[in-house]
């Protein structure tokens, strides 16, 4: 078929719909394995069976790459615990918390965290947002509890209940000290239940 000034039009190559996530998935991959002085866009393209063109014009350098690649290896979410008290939220997110903790991608995902937002601010916004996210919930989870009359102190804190566990797992990743085992659930909840409620007097 010709046009009016009689020229062919050219027929590029048919976009690959699945290039984008093909490319985000191999990013995270290798920013996981390698991190991201090791991950480079040549190993990307490769491994996502795409030339380096494809990759450059969708990002226009490695950084924005790995920083997109860090939104989607953060987009995952502790499932909140509403189980009708805040002793057993609390046990429940933490029993979550740590397994995830304890396994290979977690433990990846967190010496990662801990180096990239050292690294580049945008990374640290969006590790950031993590947090907040987190921060969010068990706010939410504190005005359930005394909508329900349970006795929360005035001083609970959800950033630092949130920060307090989140430094745990940041020192043991710096340090490479194995982190806590899932059965310490119960034993760390109750380290924030005493910060967080109300204890009854004992009589002398």
């Amino acid at each position: 078929m010709e046009t009016n000034h009689g020229v062919r039009p050219r027929r590029g190559r048919p976009r690959d719909p699945e290039a984008e996530p093909r490319i985000r998935r191999y990013a995270v991959q290798l920013l996981l394995e390698r991190g991201f002085e090791g991950m480079t866009v040549d190993d990307v393209a490769e491994a996502a069976g795409v030339g380096k063109a494809t990759i450059y014009r969708r990002w226009a350098s490695k950084e924005l790459l790995a920083n997109d690649a860090m939104a989607d290896l953060f987009d995952l979410e502790i499932p909140d615990a509403d189980t009708g008290s805040i002793a057993g939220d609390l046990r429940q997110v933490y029993r979550v918390a740590l397994a995830f903790a304890n396994s290979e991608y977690g433990r990846a995902m967190i010496r990662l965290a801990v180096s990239e937002a050292n690294r580049d601010e945008r990374s640290a916004a969006i590790y950031r947002g993590v947090l907040e996210r987190r921060i969010e919930l068990t706010r939410q989870a504190l005005e359930r509890a005394r909508a329900r009359g349970e006795p929360i102190k005035s001083t609970a804190d959800p950033v630092l209940m949130v920060e307090w566990m989140a430094g745990v797992f940041v020192i043991r990743a710096l340090t490479g000290q194995p982190m806590p085992p899932t059965e310490d659930a119960d034993r760390l909840a109750d380290v924030t239940l005493r910060a967080v409620l109300e204890m009854p007097v004992s009589e002398p």
